[in-house]
């Protein structure tokens, strides 16, 4: 697998890849903590607990307000993957998928153990964050397919009749992969979501949903990312369902103010992957800012959480980091995790070379990701 070289960073490039790295991450996170309150709850029921207009607000899951799920804990373990991958090149080791394997199983650890274990010396530093050492409603898939080293491929996919969203909820940092062509983004996020969900309708909303990321972290705008997404769609086998739900958000668009039932409509039912990611394409798409597109991603009867984390990671794409609601960011679980995170791959994206390369290596850049 290689990839296209770009050209030499400059300053302001720089300032605004990692605005935008920032805020796809943050978004995922922030849609996640919104969505999370209300996930299993019809519209009704939403309004009955939070008054007519819905959700407006943060509210309490899982023990306090602004937590996160396994959403943003997967999310954090693709950047760490992804990151490791890197720093590997150099050794000639260069299989990405087989580098996000391991940082799914470092997540699957965090599932059962009670914290950290310090033994294991090359876990890097996100895997001894206490935080996350916490369930917070995994998907069945996600479990049982780290639950063990034997790793799906495209060939041989684990949970081959899994179409569920949990690999597309994960997927957004493949698309701040931006020295990279989307078709080897697409390829990527294909690979890596195969080993937790085999149904074509699961890995091509991940790569899709990548895709779509990535044109928005190089600058293209939302309509422009999702015309792409669709002709790299087209030649796989299996993508009608991804196809016709992109292409229905897009035509939701010119039907008039956007409802609840517009996004319960093309959220669909649950366990697809397609209609989330199209649901959250439209909310993106109507949002006049970001708070009203996570709001209208998460107040609905389809599934919130996943359609708020989708939507966010757009939002945050699109527009950066300082587009997010400030008091949702002051309140969000393991933000410090996340922006350090977020940093350190913009780091690693724009100055890899200075960090682990011919010309010598940061001691401590191999500590925090370890080639082993």
């Amino acid at each position: 697998m290689s990839t296209a070289v770009g050209a030499v960073w400059g300053r302001a490039e720089q300032q605004d890849f990692r605005s935008r790295v920032r805020g796809a991450l943050l978004g995922v996170a922030v849609g996640d903590a919104l969505g999370a309150p209300v996930a299993d709850l019809s519209l009704e029921g939403i309004r009955a607990e939070h008054g007519t207009e819905g959700l407006t607000d943060l509210a309490p899951a899982h023990g306090r307000r602004g937590a996160v799920t396994a959403t943003t804990q997967l999310t954090l373990f693709t950047v760490d993957g992804l990151i490791r991958a890197q720093v590997r090149r150099d050794t000639g080791a260069w299989h990405p998928p087989t580098d996000l394997h391991r940082a799914y199983r470092r997540w699957a650890a965090t599932q059962s153990d009670w914290g950290p274990d310090e033994r294991r010396t090359d876990d890097g530093w996100l895997a001894r964050e206490e935080w996350l050492y916490a369930r917070r409603d995994p998907s069945r898939a996600c479990l049982t397919g780290f639950g063990d080293d034997i790793m799906g491929s495209l060939e041989t996919p684990r949970n081959p009749e899994e179409r569920g969203v949990g690999a597309a909820l994960r997927s957004a940092p493949f698309g701040l992969l931006v020295g990279w062509e989307p078709g080897l983004v697409a390829q990527l996020a294909l690979e890596c979501a195969v080993q937790t969900h085999g149904h074509p309708v699961a890995y091509l909303s991940a790569g899709a949903y990548a895709v779509i990321v990535h044109a928005l972290a190089r600058g293209e705008s939302l309509d422009a990312a999702v015309q792409r997404a669709l002709s790299l769609l087209a030649a796989r086998p299996g993508h009608q369902p991804v196809t016709d739900g992109l292409q229905h958000a897009l035509g939701a668009v010119r039907q008039g103010m956007p409802t609840p039932a517009r996004v319960e409509e093309l959220a669909g039912p649950p366990g697809t992957a397609e209609g989330p990611l199209a649901a959250a394409v439209y909310c993106a798409l109507v949002a006049e800012e970001v708070r009203h597109g996570l709001c209208l991603a998460v107040n609905h009867g389809g599934d919130s959480g996943a359609v708020g984390s989708l939507a966010g990671a757009l939002l945050g794409a699109l527009h950066g980091e300082t587009a997010l609601p400030p008091g949702w960011l002051a309140e969000l679980e393991g933000r410090p995790t996340l922006l350090e995170l977020a940093d350190d791959f913009a780091m690693e994206m724009t100055q890899g070379p200075a960090l682990h390369g011919p010309a010598g290596s940061s001691p401590g850049w191999l500590a925090r990701y370890p080639r082993g």
